[in-house]
């Protein structure tokens, strides 16, 4: 008993040793999420190619499991060192069978607040005239009670402001994904009272579109949340809608300016909804897709194990028509929870860098593409570097369609 004892420490850095040696990715493996999509090709891939470490082997395994209204196939992989030992064990979903439209194109956006918008927390001293910051209040805070009445408008607001009585206002906030209380003191001005801020009830601007669910419409955009000031203050929305746009200029990105595409739309004649808006992308249903879709264009969409350094291609209509841009993969991170950067890429295709200097403002969701399947899409451009930018997994935002 005592030999065995001793022999326990010798065999775990026996164990230690030959996982080091062999190149074994515990932390990878370590940071996976609790569930993910896959297909077969993508585990037998990243087994053959030895993805973990030549130590560590992948047992995929699923079952069809019928809803209401479709049927869905799930599973789980085990990863198992020396296809013996469990590590970690995944739960899964298969990635569709079927092929998706791939985007590029820039779409306008416009969407409703769910309540009255904070664009500015100044206000003019009226004895003094200066310019004061209200303390109570944050840029991009969105307003959704007044006291007793809920806002869901500018209009609200100041129908409730005309009820209001006393010195103080209670409001019900909604700020980086939480709700806030405060009471904010009210400004009297000719008899009506006042917040002394500046809010509005709708957002508009520019993104580009990452692909399209053929067989029901429903697609993916922009990659990352439509927010206010912060990344994390994302804007609450009742309703939106998507619509044509026209490229008019290139405002080429530069080292710590970020470059952008000048565009105009109109919004009538929208395209299609905006049904969700989440940290990894807007979601919702396309209408009318014939002007902003390439029905002869088309692809499958790929996991995060497809994804890894090394070459792709980033589709974007930046120059009129739709066009793959060589780009380098360089950084893969695991990624426990949904996040908007999920790798890191280098533009090296030099007709893109002549056109747009890099990552510009509104190629947000452009798709990325890896082994002809979509795998992600552009989200961020580093200020200080134009020509290296972030992406997102598509699996993320394939969640968000489910």
């Amino acid at each position: 008993m005592k030999k065995n004892k001793r022999l326990l420490p010798i065999l775990l850095i026996v164990l230690v040793c030959a996982c080091i040696l062999t190149n074994v990715s515990f932390g990878d493996i370590a940071g996976m999420p609790n569930d993910m999509y896959v297909n077969y090709q993508e585990v037998e891939q990243a087994n053959v190619g030895r993805r973990f470490g030549r130590l560590v082997n992948l047992e995929f395994t699923h079952r069809d499991v019928n809803t209401d209204d479709s049927k869905e196939s799930c599973g789980e992989i085990i990863f198992k060192l020396f296809g013996v030992i469990p590590i970690k064990k995944v739960s899964v979903k298969l990635l569709p069978e079927e092929d998706v439209y791939v985007g590029g194109n820039v779409i306008g956006l416009s969407i409703d607040t769910n309540g009255a918008m904070v664009v500015s927390n100044s206000s003019v001293n009226a004895l003094s005239g200066d310019i004061v910051k209200n303390e109570f209040i944050e840029n991009g805070d969105v307003i959704q009670r007044l006291n007793d009445v809920e806002i869901t408008s500018v209009a609200d607001l100041t129908q409730a402001l005309k009820q209001a009585e006393g010195e103080y206002a209670s409001l019900t906030i909604f700020r980086n994904g939480k709700v806030h209380y405060v009471e904010l003191p009210l400004i009297k001005d000719d008899g009506n009272y006042k917040l002394g801020i500046w809010v509005r009830d709708d957002v508009s601007g520019v993104g580009t579109l990452t692909f399209v669910l053929a067989d029901s419409g429903k697609y993916g955009a922009l990659g990352h949340a439509i927010a206010n000031g912060d990344d994390k203050n994302i804007i609450p929305i009742t309703n939106g809608k998507i619509y044509e746009c026209n490229l008019v200029n290139i405002e080429k990105g530069k080292r710590n300016k970020p470059g952008e595409l000048q565009c105009v739309f109109i919004e009538k004649n929208s395209k299609g909804s905006i049904e969700k808006n989440t940290n990894v992308g807007i979601f919702g249903k396309l209408e009318d897709g014939g002007s902003i879709i390439d029905i002869n264009k088309s692809a499958k969409l790929g996991g995060r194990l497809s994804v890894k350094p090394g070459l792709a291609k980033l589709i974007s209509c930046v120059s009129g028509i739709q066009e793959e841009y060589d780009i380098e993969i360089i950084k893969v991170h695991s990624q426990k929870a949904s996040s908007d950067k999920s790798f890191v890429f280098r533009v090296k295709d030099e007709r893109l860098l002549r056109l747009t200097g890099g990552i510009v403002q509104g190629m947000s969701g452009s798709p990325i593409m890896q082994d002809d399947k979509i795998v992600g899409a552009v989200t961020h451009v580093f200020i200080s570097d134009a020509t290296k930018g972030y992406g997102v997994y598509t699996d993320w935002m394939l969640e968000n369609l489910q």
